[in-house]
């Protein structure tokens, strides 16, 4: 991540509150704003030598959306993950006292490597970019393996109708954030509730696993970090799967994606990536994979236009809030598109 100064939060107040509740913590810490990332701000935080992450919800003034910004939920999965696996930040204290800096935030490990922006990998060679998503492959599958009861999380969501509570949850976002009619987002809303493929097992589901959302090692192409876990929970191994693989599908101009380009040697094609994925868990195949797309693409354009709804209030947590939130629109249209091939094929 890249950093900006903020004075967002007052430095001796939170290192006041920090020195009684984190051992060895410093003086009054530097404290800069990390870019990237549209909805819980992250900053860098600087103390008699360490270097910390702390996650905050927005502003007390910003108007949040039902069961948005939940960094408790953050807070909890991180901790149960530590010991398994799944590459973490070890978190250190959670504070929902708002009094303390005008927000509940946390305090975790800030680790130092690469994060990877652009999916096409430009200053990788086609051998290391083969790795980097073989890693990125690996880790997801790894992640859903994990023993989610005994890691102490068997009431961290519910287990059953997945699909069906998700696209109900989506729509009453999109709807609490809805600032101009979309009609592919209302044909999706509609339509997604009456085809719901029959539920497969249920996993640890990390709900935005993407490349910008991984630590790489600094020194080896290996992750050493999985962050952002805001929308985490317990639900479909595929339909997390079939997010992680929207990036084949997106175009260039919008989110970084691969779709209409030539991709650089070494990135697989979507169906080998598939394949791999199959193989690791243990499947033979992966059915309904437009269904997946389809509720991926709904689901992210609800996600989409509440950061315009934010950006249109001047609450949002990033600068490109406004021109990220426009992709909503365009998001709902290729969901459609997803379903209207489904209808298709019978």
């Amino acid at each position: 991540m890249n950093s900006a100064v903020s004075d967002a939060i007052d430095a001796g107040r939170l290192g006041d509150y920090l020195r009684a509740h984190v051992d060895g913590f410093g003086r009054t810490p530097s404290i800069r704003r990390l870019t990237g990332g549209q909805s819980n701000p992250t900053y860098l935080v600087e103390a008699a030598g360490c270097r910390y992450a702390l996650r905050t919800k927005p502003a007390r003034s910003a108007a949040l959306l039902p069961s948005a910004h939940q960094i408790e939920r953050e807070f909890r999965v991180l901790g149960a993950l530590a010991g398994t696996a799944v590459p973490v930040p070890a978190v250190y204290h959670l504070c929902t006292d708002e009094e303390v800096v005008g927000r509940a935030f946390f305090l975790m490990e800030f680790i130092d490597g690469r994060v990877y922006a652009d999916p096409r990998l430009p200053a990788l060679s086609a051998d290391e970019r083969h790795v980097v998503f073989d890693e990125m492959n690996r880790v997801l599958a790894t992640l859903h393996g994990v023993d989610w009861q005994a890691a102490g999380l068997a009431d961290y969501g519910k287990t059953d109708a997945y699909l069906a509570r998700q696209i109900a949850r989506w729509s009453r976002q999109y709807r609490a954030s809805e600032t101009e009619p979309i009609a592919a987002m209302d044909r999706l809303i509609a339509w997604l509730p009456t085809a719901i493929p029959p539920e497969q097992a249920t996993t640890l589901v990390h709900g935005d696993f993407r490349l910008d959302n991984l630590v790489f090692a600094a020194d080896r192409l290996r992750i050493v970090g999985v962050l952002d876990w805001e929308l985490s929970t317990l639900g479909s191994p595929l339909a997390d799967f079939a997010y992680h693989c929207c990036v084949w599908h997106f175009p260039a101009g919008l989110y970084r994606g691969l779709a209409g380009i030539a991709c650089p040697a070494g990135i697989p094609a979507e169906e080998d990536y598939r394949r791999l994925y199959a193989q690791r868990t243990d499947r033979l195949a992966i059915p309904h994979w437009d269904y997946y797309l389809a509720y991926n693409f709904f689901r992210m354009a609800a996600i989409v236009q509440g950061i315009r709804k934010r950006s249109l209030e001047g609450t949002a947590a990033a600068v490109d809030a406004a021109e990220f939130g426009r992709g909503a629109r365009r998001l709902a249209e290729m969901g459609w598109a997803r379903v209207e091939h489904i209808l298709a094929s019978g």
